[in-house]
């Protein structure tokens, strides 16, 4: 899988260079946004602007990458998806438990404020799990 990685102040903007996210790719996809966790600058922005096709069990695979951010005090936010793909993650019912922003701009601001929220509010003990 092809993708170019910025880096920033505050997180990395993985940009993915596929025009499609199919099944096999799942696991590659797993590992490399998992490796983040472990870097001292864990926050991720996705950036998925030339991604036209995604698989089924990539977009239920997002859902549990962002969780496990969540779940290691980091940010995970998807950002630039075509209108076609958030139809297929709303008819998936996956599009509402994503972190998604039409910008990257966007997706900056939600990384930075869910910084400040993790400065300032206790760690919740009743976090979510992750789909099958």
């Amino acid at each position: 899988m092809k993708v170019k990685i910025d880096t920033k102040e505050k997180f990395h903007i993985i940009t993915i260079q596929e025009r499609h996210l199919s099944a096999n790719m799942t696991e590659e996809l797993n590992k490399e946004m998992l490796l983040f966790l472990e870097k001292d600058l864990k926050n991720v922005v996705l950036k998925m602007i030339e991604v036209k096709e995604i698989d089924e069990l990539v977009a239920v695979s997002l859902v549990n990458i962002q969780q496990k951010f969540y779940d290691n005090n980091a940010s995970f936010v998807v950002c630039e998806i075509s209108s076609a793909i958030e139809q297929y993650l709303d008819k998936l019912e996956l599009l509402e438990m994503m972190n998604i922003t039409p910008t990257e701009s966007e997706a900056w601001d939600i990384v930075q404020l869910e910084e400040i929220e993790r400065e300032l509010l206790p760690p919740n003990p009743l976090k979510g799990g992750t789909i099958m």
